[in-house]
């Protein structure tokens, strides 16, 4: 005769213990939300298309001891600072589940502003060819891929890691042939081909600014995807002048630039020959990208 289940593998008495862990985490306010997102991440082995309705009418089920094992694992994961989205290997990124992990970038809101601009300037040309450069996850050119079907788009990423997870990602979501990945830096693994549109969400904050950073992206994210020299600026002074080089006439760099950098990035592109510069802020008046037209 098969024991009865343990009460304490529960979804209920599991969230519950989860969110009294996670309370005394740095994201306490978070913590039932991210209680419950852990175990839907558990419980998607065996039932993929479980959501948080699904928790609340099930509560009284229960998980298999490794199941259970594997969700407190990540509770306590969480509650150190990990971010979520490398503790579950995934990331929402503009309407599309992305894999991460800890040798890329977490896909940000607010480089969904980017896609936008880029979206509405590709759709003034027919086929627009398209580079993506330091892809990552591969998130930015998949993401202009789905909007935009007839595109041409290539991704680049000096990081080996990096471009693992972007062709883990192409593979996944049907773009293997349509995100020409390459490896290399910059616009190196391009030379000779010209663009319509040059995309980038670079390294851009300065060395001295680390510990501002909130601790789950200091202590986590790759800290070369992330800084930029003493004032953030570096990776602008090389890709910038090399994009113009790139870009077929009467057509488009767009760049995420950081907090406070809005002079900087304007005096580098007219430096460089762009015209036609402007700037689009996020939700909190923030300049966020930058579109320069080369002439």
């Amino acid at each position: 005769m098969q024991p009865e289940p343990s009460e304490h593998l529960t979804i209920r008495a599991l969230l519950a213990d989860a969110e009294r862990s996670l309370v005394e985490g740095p994201h306490a306010e978070r913590a039932r939300r991210d209680a419950e997102t852990l175990l839907l991440h558990a419980k998607k082995e065996d039932v993929p298309d479980v959501n948080r309705a699904w928790l609340i009418t099930h509560g009284y089920e229960t998980l298999p001891a490794h199941a259970a094992a594997d969700f407190r694992a990540w509770v306590e994961r969480r509650r150190a600072g990990e971010p979520i989205q490398y503790i579950t290997g995934e990331a929402e990124f503009y309407g599309l589940s992305f894999k991460v992990s800890r040798a890329v970038l977490i896909p940000r809101p607010e480089t969904e502003h980017l896609v936008e601009k880029v979206i509405e300037l590709a759709r003034g040309f027919e086929r627009p060819r398209i580079a993506d450069i330091g892809t990552g996850s591969g998130a930015i050119a998949m993401a202009l891929g789905n909007h935009l079907p007839d595109a041409i788009i290539y991704a680049t990423d000096i990081s080996a890691q990096a471009l693992g997870v972007a062709r883990a990602n192409a593979r996944r979501l049907g773009f293997e042939t349509r995100v020409l990945l390459r490896a290399g830096d910059l616009l190196a693994p391009l030379a000779g081909k010209h663009f319509d549109l040059v995309v980038s969400n670079p390294p851009y904050v300065p060395d001295n600014e680390r510990d501002l950073l909130a601790a789950e992206v200091r202590e986590y994210e790759p800290a070369e995807a992330l800084f930029a020299g003493a004032d953030g600026l570096d990776v602008y002074r090389r890709l910038i002048p090399a994009a113009i080089g790139a870009l077929f006439h009467k057509r488009y760099l767009a760049l995420e630039i950081g907090f406070g950098q809005k002079q900087a990035v304007e005096d580098l592109l007219a430096g460089a020959g762009f015209k036609g510069i402007e700037f689009t802020s996020d939700l909190q008046g923030i300049p966020r990208v930058a579109i320069a037209r080369r002439d």
